[in-house]
């Protein structure tokens, strides 16, 4: 285990003192009170989850994003979050033969990957590689025409039964298009329109992981704090909802190719276990049917309660922009700064570094190429006390044709500013060594990180 003095740089957790729970417990004794709100909360809900917070949710994600016309409740299935929303897809939406692969805009979140190994995907998950503005859509396009040519018989599904709900898609596609997890980078529009045109030519989903959308602020370190109230870019499922008629266009199925998962996880807190599918009315009905679901009633009824309050009353909002942004925005300067006086000098590098906006939890950090990102975690954990993701928990099972040897992950959502400064000095000091050849013995002792990666 770490010592105590260890500093905690893995942990994708939001910060403790930025936790709602005052807003949460007004909301809960307000839910409680009211047999109207309590009875249903505490009671198996529709297979499509909380019908106010459906509707309510459909009017923030409109203001928030903006698409061309206002996102209804009959796109929105309520969820235990994006990564129980991940499970339910994929059992819904592929079989485990006819889905030929599963591609992954690489480095990727690694916690989804046993998600896809409990659905029959081990040995079909392949990473398309980013470049600085994310995923490179000309070897996504190589990558789906290699999968084609040696599947062209592959024409039915193998295990799962005709679906009145949902249909069964050739390809999966996941990714975390703004400030992704690890990288913090974000796909520009051209290529979210070139990705949306893709999936539809290959019958692609693309699963899109929009968790990271509303934790955004301005990049220029020496800007004054503002709240950036509108969404960056365009949804995937917004491009594909518009885009040449739609899901509904001429001899489409109405199921799209695009599916956005949200969640309160990163921006409420992940024991709320509440978030949303968003799709066509088809897709996200689909969505709904989940065994599971229909089984256990909707997921996370009585929080659904809770959040419907604060998200209808402004109050997420206002926690949001004038809490969230404003302190994650601080503390990423912080970091960023302290990586930038300490870590540039040595040779380390982050992506991106042109960008107007950024956000979410993370940054990627590139080592010198002659320092192993694995080497280098364990010595940061040993001789340091600082816990840090090496680069190849990010890399996709079974592929081994992108590699991030020399890559590591910071997180500045967890800890305050002041350790992060101290890290990142500690950390320098492990580099410097690193660079010099210097191997303590005592680096070797441990085999990993010995920290669960979120």
């Amino acid at each position: 285990m770490a010592s105590p003095d260890s500093i905690n740089l893995i942990k994708g957790w939001p910060s403790t003192s930025l936790l709602p729970t005052k807003h949460l417990s007004r909301a809960a004794q307000i839910a409680l009170a009211d047999p109207s709100i309590a009875f249903p909360g505490l009671l198996y809900g529709p297979d499509e989850g909380y019908a106010p917070l459906r509707e309510t949710l459909g009017v923030w994600l409109s203001d928030f994003y903006q698409p061309e016309q206002p996102v209804g409740k009959e796109r929105i299935t309520i969820t235990g979050g994006a990564s129980q929303n991940l499970a339910c897809l994929l059992e819904v939406f592929t079989d485990p033969v006819y889905t030929r692969d599963i591609l992954f805009a690489a480095p990727a979140y690694m916690l989804a990957f046993r998600i896809f190994e409990d659905n029959g995907f081990s040995g079909k998950m392949k990473a398309v590689p980013e470049d600085d503005d994310g995923m490179d859509m000309s070897l996504l396009r190589k990558a789906l025409e290699e999968s084609e040519k040696h599947s062209s018989g592959n024409k039915t599904p193998m295990f799962k039964p005709p679906r009145p709900y949902a249909k069964y898609y050739r390809h999966v596609i996941y990714c975390v298009p703004t400030f992704s997890n690890p990288s913090s980078r974000t796909l520009p529009l051209d290529r979210r329109i070139e990705l949306v045109k893709l999936a539809r030519e290959f019958d692609a989903l693309v699963i899109s992981d929009d968790v990271y959308d509303f934790l955004q602020w301005p990049a220029d370190l020496n800007a004054s704090p503002s709240s950036i109230t509108k969404a960056l870019l365009p949804r995937l499922v917004d491009i594909d909802r518009f885009l040449d008629g739609g899901p509904e266009r001429s001899g489409a199925d109405g199921y799209g190719n695009t599916t956005s998962s949200g969640s309160f996880s990163k921006i409420g807190g992940p024991g709320l276990r509440v978030g949303w599918s968003e799709g066509s009315p088809k897709f996200a009905y689909g969505v709904s049917q989940a065994g599971s679901s229909c089984s256990g009633g909707a997921p996370s009824q009585l929080t659904s309660t809770y959040m419907n309050i604060l998200v209808k009353d402004g109050t997420m909002s206002e926690h949001i922009f004038k809490t969230l942004q404003p302190a994650y925005a601080a503390r990423y300067k912080t970091l960023v700064s302290a990586i930038e006086a300490h870590l540039y000098p040595l040779g380390a590098r982050l992506p991106q570094s042109n960008r107007q906006v950024v956000g979410g939890y993370f940054l990627w950090l590139t080592l010198p190429d002659t320092v192993n990102a694995i080497d280098f975690a364990k010595r940061c954990q040993n001789e340091a006390q600082v816990i840090i993701a090496p680069g190849n928990i990010f890399e996709v099972p079974g592929d081994d044709s992108v590699k991030f040897r020399h890559s590591v992950r910071l997180t500045f959502s967890w800890i305050d500013h002041d350790l992060m400064v101290e890290a990142v000095k500690r950390i320098s000091l492990v580099l410097e060594s690193c660079l010099k050849g210097e191997r303590p013995e005592e680096a070797h002792k441990q085999d990993g990180v010995n920290e669960n990666p979120y």
